[in-house]
């Protein structure tokens, strides 16, 4: 019988790392959802805040065609209306300090990422009660209405911040 013949190991020799470009084809896959992703982002924010200006320009469209300050008051009481009745049926058939206290009651709604103003009930809101109808209102006084007017009209469209 013959001797067995001697085996010669050798060292293992690791095989050299795979390059990192190009990338497999998952990747390519993540990085496509990913940019996927943020451009449908960006148009939906980009949408968002054409909406929200336009409304607002709306706004702002309507009081500014009022040629008094009586008309103004008007026009205001008349956007919060339509406003309303996006979000109750019958808040538009609301009359004097009911209506008031249903702007002031918007306020309090929950979710709401920063805290809207109130002051119809007992600030310069209590303009729309009669404001409209009267000859002579001072338009300072149309000013501060406006601007709670127009906080709460964006907050009923769904556009305020």
């Amino acid at each position: 019988m013959a001797a067995p013949a001697s085996l010669v190991l050798r060292d293992i020799h690791a095989t050299a790392a795979p390059p990192w470009w190009p990338p497999a084809p998952g990747w390519w896959i993540v990085a496509g959802v990913l940019i996927a992703t943020l451009a449908l982002l960006a148009a939906w924010r980009a949408r968002v805040r054409r909406r929200r200006i336009a409304i607002a320009a709306l706004f702002d469209r309507e009081v500014d065609a009022a040629p008094t300050p009586s008309q103004q008051v008007a026009a205001m009481s008349e956007l919060l209306r339509r406003a309303a009745r996006r979000h109750d049926a019958v808040a538009d058939t609301l009359q004097g300090e009911d209506w008031l206290r249903h702007l002031d009651a918007a306020a309090g709604k929950p979710g709401r990422r920063a805290p809207v103003r109130t002051g119809f009930s007992d600030g310069p809101g209590r303009l729309l009660l009669d404001g409209g109808f009267r000859r002579e209102v001072n338009p300072a006084d149309v000013a501060a209405l406006r601007v709670l007017a127009r906080e709460r009209f964006l907050q009923w469209m769904g556009v305020s911040r």
